[in-house]
This record gives structure tokens, C-alpha cells and sequence, in this order.
């Protein structure tokens, strides 16, 4: 990967330079003064976006998002993306197992992979005078894996441990659950991998999945702490790889339906839901706000959600300990809502019809502006406050660069979730009281109605 080295040492003089033009006097002393810089777009002709944002930090975090999330499973290979994300710091054509670790840890940097149903993500954290280091692994990881058979196949343990750990969770299992019985194809993919398929993912499958999905066309390079200028002259040397859009996948089919998962737990974890938005939507933002009015679940830990219309309303039904929170997830052609609830296996029945009964009530005008002006702020600020870190920042500039191709500022995001209207929130819930719905349940069943029951 030659060219690299000289890209980090440009960064760092354009980072020295801008130091330099912004130095003015205030009396006897010198202050460094740098223009705040906003997020920069470019989408360049292979498709390829690059977004980054230079905030002068001495840290960098770099990221590699691809459209190659578990919705692009097909029934031969489950499971593929499980194991491409343990994959990856496995050989590559141009640097051994060893050498990746080694090298980035000798820097102190690090190197992660995270997946959702949707996308992967491949990020490296670095000092800024450390990119050249980094941006060599990286790049390697993501366009050119080698997948040793033998490597692969000691995965084979790892897999299992993520499948052991997975199933103690409770809520892992009714979140997944959730998915495969309201979808026909695409978002009913599990992001673990199938018990059927844990032996029989192979090194050609890996291959296979990559060629087809990890196209300049559905990657967006996304850095902060690094000056776009030469995060775009990495994305045209290094990340122009393969042309075409690659594998489209099927439109998400919701259908509804119920899966129960009996077991001798001390609690009950359900999740009701309907179809709502897909990502991206003044409707996505109105089920949001719908969230944080019915109670979009504790903030503080050991809070009392003493604000939440969930709980204030189970809380009439049952003397029981029991939580419960409005359930929201959206994808980029559909999306999730309803309420997530836990309690003790003899309450569950009073517990999810009254948390239902809540929703109706928004539904049937039970809402007050008061109420919705709380609600949007409790939304604005979980948003802000997601943007603090390095890591929620990045996420945000990442799924947007690669849905839509650009980035709408905190101050834009702000200004739509304001013009969200009672009657928009009105609609979203009987959006949900009127739709087919879809349930998953783990634990003691015994008291817990079918889906068709509540």
C-alpha cells in the first residue's frame, strides 16, 4: 500500500499550516485561533462518498461504512456476516494477521468492526500523526481480505461463544425473534449466526458475500480529526475498487406474526409491535416523538421514568415491579414501533395490554402540547447528546453519507422534529393500534396472551 505515508505527513502540514494563518496578536500574546469547519460531502464518480469533519483534535477516527449488513444474506449463506466481522483482522493480501495487530497496537491505535442489519463498519482510532499507519490497515481489511480456509475455520469457536452469549440475554433473543416474525426476507436475518450454519460458512462464501457487496458504491469513507482534502485523495487511490452497484437485495416484506420462546426465567420480556417509517421520514421523525412521549425507557440509571406515560399507566394496573418503554426502530425501506415490556410471568397479560391501552389513548387525542413539547425535547437532547462522542458523531455522518448522500446538521434535525405536529403524532400511533402486529415473548409463558389475545 505505497502512497499512504505521504498522505499522513500532508494532513499534518495542512494541520500546522491552518494553525498558522489563524495566529493574531491580543496585545503582547499570541492566541491560535481555527475556524470551527462544518461537515463536507463529496460524492466522487464511482460512487464512493467521503465525508469527514476537521475539528483539530489531535485524535483521529476514521471509518469504512458498507452497505453489508445481514439483510444481504441469502438462505445459502446466513450467517456470512457474523463471521466477516470476526474476519477482521484475519491475513490480507497485503499485510499477515500478525503484522495488523501488531502494527496498529504499536501506535496505539485501534481497530473494530461493528454490524447492524444494514450496514458494517470498519473504524480505526489513531493520533492524527499515526494515519498513514492506520489508513494502511484499514484499507487492507476492507478491500483485500484473503480468507485463509484455515483461518476461517478457527473462527468456528468464536462463533459459538457469540451464540452461547447471545442466548443468556433475554432481550438479545426477543429483539431477534422480533425480526423474524415480522419479516418475510431481508431484516428477519438474524445478526448471529444460524445454529444450522455455524459448521458450514466457508472461505468461498466470505469471498463471495465481499465481491458482491463491497463495491465503491455502497462504501463511504467518513473521518474526523482529518482534513477532507486528503480523506477524498485516500478514497480515489485507495477505495475505487469495484464498480456497479452490487447486490440490491430484496425490499424488507412485513407480514406480522408471533414467536414464543419458553423458558424458566424469573421475568417476562415481551415486545408488541407494528409496522411504522423507514428511516429518513417526517413520519420516522413523528414515531420518534411518539417514543419519548409514551416513554422511551431510563436515561439515568436507577431513574423512575416518572415522566412516562407507560409506566404511569401500567403502574394502575398491576402492584408488580415491572418495566416497560415505547420500542422504535428504523430501517431504510421500513420500520418497528411499539412496547418492549418486563415484568413477573403472572403480571405479563395485565402489564402489555395496559402499556397497549396507553398507545390507544395517544391515538384517540390523549396528548396535550405540553406533552409534545416535552416529548421533542427529550428527543432533541437525546440526539445532541448522542453527537458528543467520537463514536455517536461519526455513526450519524456515516448512515447518512451512505442513505442518502449527504448530512443534515443538529440545527437542521432540530428544526424538523419542532414542526412535528399533534396530529402527526396522533396518526403514528393509530398507525400502530390499527396495523397487524407482530410479538415475541421469552420466558415463563404460562400467563402471557398470544398475539391474537391482546
Amino acid at each position: 500500500m505505497k502512497g499512504i505515508r505521504g498522505i499522513s505527513q500532508l494532513s499534518t502540514r495542512l494541520y500546522a499550516a491552518q494553525a498558522a494563518r489563524k495566529v493574531e496578536s491580543a496585545g503582547a500574546a499570541e492566541h491560535a485561533k481555527f475556524q470551527p469547519q462544518e461537515v463536507q460531502v463529496t460524492r466522487l464518480p464511482s460512487g464512493l462518498v467521503i465525508a469527514s469533519l476537521e475539528n483539530y483534535s489531535p485524535a483521529s477516527k476514521i471509518g469504512v461504512f458498507v452497505k453489508a449488513g445481514c439483510r444481504y444474506e441469502t438462505p445459502e449463506n446466513q450467517g456470512v456476516t457474523h463471521l466477516l466481522r470476526l474476519a477482521s483482522n484475519l491475513t490480507t493480501k497485503g499485510a499477515s494477521s500478525f503484522k495488523i495487530c501488531r502494527g496498529v497496537e504499536a501506535v496505539g491505535g485501534n481497530l473494530s468492526v461493528t454490524a447492524s442489519r444494514e450496514n458494517m463498519v470498519y473504524t480505526v482510532d489513531c493520533l492524527r500523526d499515526d494515519i498513514d499507519t492506520v489508513m494502511e490497515y484499514l484499507i487492507n481489511v476492507t478491500t483485500a481480505p484473503e480468507f485463509r480456509p484455515w483461518e476461517v475455520s478457527d473462527l468456528t469457536p468464536r462463533v459459538k461463544r457469540d451464540r452461547a452469549q447471545a442466548a443468556q440475554s433475554a432481550q438479545i433473543g426477543v429483539i431477534e425473534s422480533l425480526h423474524e416474525a415480522a419479516y418475510k426476507n431481508a431484516l428477519c436475518n438474524s445478526l448471529y449466526c444460524p445454529q444450522h450454519m455455524v459448521d458450514n460458512i466457508h472461505s468461498g462464501h466470505l469471498h463471495q458475500f465481499v465481491q458482491n457487496n463491497f463495491t465503491s458504491s455502497r462504501m463511504a469513507l467518513v473521518g474526523l480529526g482529518v482534513d477532507h482534502t486528503v480523506l477524498t485523495q485516500v478514497g480515489e487511490q485507495f477505495l475505487n475498487i469495484r464498480s456497479g452497484a452490487g447486490a440490491t437485495g430484496a425490499a424488507a416484506q412485513y407480514r406480522g406474526g408471533e414467536i414464543r420462546l419458553p423458558g424458566a426465567g424469573g421475568l417476562l420480556h415481551a415486545a408488541v409491535v407494528s409496522q411504522a417509517a423507514a428511516a429518513g421520514s417526517s413520519e420516522a421523525l413523528a414515531f420518534s416523538v411518539l417514543q419519548h412521549l409514551l416513554g422511551a425507557g431510563l436515561h439515568v440509571k436507577r431513574g423512575s421514568c416518572a415522566s412516562s406515560k407507560l409506566v404511569q399507566g401500567v403502574a394502575k394496573a398491576t402492584a408488580d415491579p415491572f418495566d416497560v418503554s415505547a420500542f422504535n426502530s428504523s430501517y431504510s425501506d421500513s420500520g418497528l414501533f411499539g412496547v418492549y415490556t418486563i415484568s413477573q410471568p403472572a403480571a405479563a397479560g395485565d402489564v402489555i395490554k395496559a402499556a397497549l391501552a396507553e398507545v390507544k389513548a395517544v391515538a384517540d387525542g390523549a396528548v396535550t402540547a405540553a406533552d409534545l413539547t416535552r416529548a421533542k425535547a427529550q428527543l432533541k437532547g437525546q440526539f445532541l447528546m448522542s453527537l458528543e462522542t467520537s463514536e455517536g458523531l461519526l455513526e450519524a455522518m456515516g448512515s447518512q453519507a451512505l442513505s442518502e448522500g449527504t448530512y443534515s446538521s443538529a440545527e437542521q434535525v432540530s428544526k424538523d422534529i419542532d414542526k412535528v405536529s399533534l396530529t402527526d403524532v396522533a396518526n403514528a400511533a393509530k398507525k400502530f393500534v390499527t396495523g397487524k402486529k407482530s410479538m415475541a415473548s421469552s420466558g415463563n409463558l404460562v400467563s402471557t396472551p398470544f398475539v391474537d389475545e391482546i
